[in-house]
């Protein structure tokens, strides 16, 4: 059975609110990648500020332990915000927590630049506890903008409007560089320093305090920019009449901002949730979708420990293979500048084309075949790397960094932006965000075993070290690759039809070879 108002969003054609929307939830992403990723073009300054031994033929670096929890904190709380906010989405309204995310952002992305204290100990304590809360914030933004783009989107584009959401993630990491690349370039043109060879101390001025501080900062203004444009949206059609019951008031919204008439259906309202008001934590809903959630979140798992890993020890592996110069033939400023550059352009060239290929063909190829397809060719990548490390690294530089920008790339195209948008359609509204959150949250996980795993491989630059970690993060990724036989194409159906929701049959008996066709069944059970 099919709601009016539900065929009516699913049938829709694209108008400008579609964009707007985009932008709206784009934004959040474009500040949570900024965020998540531009400790990595800074941690390494913070070492020579606040681990300086003046007799040591090499600058300051924070200990390992150290380095992983400055970077990794704000991954444990982005995993805890998925789960608080995705629970509370479902039970609240998607547009009644929307809010709260960005204001946690702006807050605690400018505390963490204000992190105070007169030794290495307490700043970097304070700069930990307010980056998990920035984390915290940010988990938030993704099983609310997901299943928001979803619930507006219509059947037609529906991937390519999340996907387009997702995208502002390479944005996000892009600017991350070049705003490091940029306050770095500044700060060395006004505070001119001798390299860590010439002298040991002269080579961090005090200045460069600022430069990092400035750096987390302005990750508040982005966030801050889209806070009012959040509020004004309307709670999605979806959820005002499948959860609160509420048809009349969905149709209104919906006629409003998206330009269509739509009739209200109060009457069938309450047919339509009695045949799908089972909980989360149930035999029904195992039994429907228990393998689509078990495929999203082990796919996601595997993919963000090899994505977080590439992006979080990027800033160990090109000095290890002569991208940028080694830390003591730089000043401290200069090492930010070299660093925040080799990332700004591995973005420009790898990370952001492959986002945006996802959205010009996820609605030609499909979720499935993309992110089959990424995480093959991630592996092949990655395993090339790995064994072929010596080689690269002391011939072939170009090659090296070619493949490198190819893993970025398959994996843009490929499982980082499909493993966003299958759990926003795969699932029945009344759990959407919440099956999401616990996806995303997967996910999180694997991004702090690449934290504290990959990275501890990686920091220190041993090249058999580097080398076991490239065939290690290959191997992950081929164990995505099977994971993904667990999920089913979605590609140009309505997410009730998707989910079982208006009375057909999930795809969840469908043979795997069945998998890439889609599947609509009359309901047996």
């Amino acid at each position: 059975m099919a709601l009016e108002v539900l065929e009516a969003l699913d049938s829709a054609r694209t108008q400008w609110y579609h964009v707007t929307a985009i932008v709206i939830a784009g934004m959040g992403f474009f500040t949570d990648a900024y965020d998540l990723f531009c400790i990595s073009t800074v941690s390494k300054l913070l070492g020579r500020l606040y681990y300086f031994d003046p007799s040591s033929d090499k600058p300051g670096k924070l200990p390992t332990s150290v380095n992983n929890f400055v970077i990794g904190v704000a991954i444990v709380g982005t995993l805890s915000g998925q789960l608080v906010f995705g629970w509370l989405g479902d039970k609240l309204g998607r547009k009644k927590v929307y809010g709260i995310t960005l204001i946690l952002m702006v807050l605690c992305a400018i505390a963490s630049g204000l992190s105070f204290g007169a030794s290495a100990k307490s700043v970097m304590g304070t700069l930990c506890f307010f980056r998990f809360w920035l984390g915290f914030g940010i988990g938030g933004d993704y099983p609310l903008s997901a299943t928001i783009m979803s619930e507006y989107a219509n059947k037609r584009t529906r991937g390519a409007f999340i996907a387009a959401v997702f995208a502002m993630q390479g944005v996000g990491i892009i600017f991350a560089g070049l705003v490091s690349m940029t306050l770095s370039a500044l700060f060395q043109s006004y505070y001119h320093a001798p390299t860590y060879t010439q002298n040991h101390v002269l080579s961090t001025p005090p200045e460069a305090d600022f430069l990092w501080r400035l750096v987390l900062m302005i990750g508040a203004i982005p966030a801050l920019m889209t806070y009012y444009w959040r509020m004004k949206m309307p709670e999605t059609g979806r959820y005002t009449a499948i959860i609160e019951g509420n048809a009349k008031q969905a149709a209104a919204d919906m006629a409003r901002v998206l330009d269509i008439e739509i009739q209200a259906e109060q009457d069938k309202i309450a047919e339509f949730n009695a045949a799908n008001n089972y909980p989360l934590w149930s035999n029904e809903f195992f039994n429907r979708h228990g393998r689509h959630l078990i495929g999203t979140m082990s796919s996601w798992f595997l993919l963000d420990i090899a994505f977080y890993s590439q992006n979080l020890t990027q800033k160990d592996i090109f000095p290890a293979i002569g991208l940028i110069d080694k830390d003591f033939e730089m000043s401290a400023i200069g090492e930010v500048f070299q660093t925040s550059r080799a990332m700004f352009v591995i973005a420009l060239l790898g990370t952001f084309p492959g986002y945006w290929f996802t959205v010009f063909f996820i609605e030609k190829l499909g979720r499935y075949k993309i992110q089959l397809v990424g995480f093959f060719m991630m592996s092949f990548f990655m395993f090339v790397i790995g064994v072929k490390y010596d080689y690269l690294k002391s011939e072939n530089k170009g090659l090296f960094a070619l493949l490198y920008g190819l893993t970025f790339f398959f994996a843009n195209f490929g499982p980082n932006s499909t493993t966003f948008v299958l759990p926003a359609e795969l699932f029945p509204t009344r759990v959407r965000s919440t099956c999401h959150a616990l996806s995303a949250a997967a996910g999180k996980a694997g991004a702090l075993v690449g934290t504290f795993g990959i990275q501890s491989l990686t920091v220190g630059g041993d090249s058999y070290k580097i080398k076991k970690a490239m065939i290690l993060l290959a191997v992950t990724n081929l164990l995505g690759f099977f994971c993904s036989f667990l999920v089913t194409e979605t590609k140009g159906r309505s997410l009730e039809e998707i989910s079982g929701e208006d009375g057909r049959e999930s795809e969840l008996t469908a043979t795997p070879n069945d998998y890439r066709v889609p599947v609509s069944r009359t309901e047996t059970m």
